[in-house]
């Protein structure tokens, strides 16, 4: 018996990138679920007219967290996980579905070919030779969790096949298309990373944070080659090595003031405080 394929897709204000995503697996997908994170644009309707069936989860500031609510709404035999902003050219398809029909993995790892400020990047650690993700299981055979980036691994026992990058066997992602668009997805996933990090009670120091933001840069630009990419391996290197850097930052920070809320309340005593001294000269003048 043929085995049925469920794609999963999660999205947030996706109506530019996700028909294209769309398009690129219905013709061979049995099933394609969209969880939408209550979307202010046409992402909802247009799943809708590609015969995707739509849930719903709260909003959060990244998608890993609903992936696990995701996959648990597919039906199928095998899953695929795939972005709004990525696509799965047929030679891949086909590669899948033989792997699914000859039972010859539980979980595939495949090459992903990033696509940066306007051009596709083939090293810097973001290269198709360099970025491979699971994203096509056997239903059971992977565990979900909600830590950013970190969010999918095989159970133990997966027989797990990694594909090599040949010609269109990788999954095109088209990625950040300016450095605007970077930099706020930066801010935002590292304010999310440094909590999670003082959740698990995590500690850092300064030297460690410095030694990990330089060997960031140097692992990507000289060990990965990011050098080979041009102007856009340099930036992204480093992107990356502030990454690290604002991660740290941003622990420290919630080590040491409690973070914004606690900072705003400190600033709005003093500033009441400085007020109230104000008064008392006005009393007595």
């Amino acid at each position: 018996m043929k085995p049925r394929i469920s794609v999963v897709i999660n999205t947030l204000n996706e109506e530019k990138n996700l028909p294209y995503a769309l398009r690129s697996v219905r013709t061979w997908a049995d099933e394609i679920i969209v969880v939408d994170m209550h979307s202010e644009d046409r992402t909802v309707t247009i799943a809708r007219e590609y015969g995707a069936k739509v849930y719903f989860h709260e909003r959060l500031g990244f998608a890993d967290p609903a992936r696990a609510f995701a996959v648990s709404q597919a039906t199928g035999d095998w899953v695929l996980l795939l972005d709004a902003d990525e696509m799965i050219p047929r030679p891949l398809s086909e590669k899948l579905l033989q792997i699914a029909t000859e039972n010859s993995a539980d979980v595939v790892v495949i090459p992903r070919l990033n696509y940066l400020l306007g051009a596709p990047l083939w090293h810097t650690g973001w290269g198709p030779h360099q970025d491979r993700h699971e994203r096509f299981f056997r239903k059971g055979k992977i565990d979900l969790n909600p830590r950013i980036h970190s969010f999918i691994h095989p159970t133990q026992g997966a027989r797990v096949l990694t594909l090599t990058y040949q010609g269109k066997m990788a999954f095109p992602h088209f990625n950040y298309v300016d450095c605007a668009h970077f930099l706020d997805k930066l801010n935002r996933y590292t304010t999310i990373e440094a909590q999670q990090a003082f959740e698990r009670g995590e500690h850092v120091s300064r030297t460690k944070g410095a030694l990990h933001a330089v060997y960031e840069f140097a692992n990507r630009y000289v060990r990965k080659q990011g050098y080979r990419d041009g102007w856009r391996g340099f930036y992204l290197s480093g992107f990356m090595a502030m990454y690290r850097w604002a991660t740290y930052a941003k622990l420290q920070e919630l080590h040491s003031t409690g973070g914004r809320n606690t900072v705003t309340k400190e600033y709005t005593e003093t500033a009441e405080a400085i007020i109230a001294g104000y008064g008392e000269r006005d009393k007595h003048a």
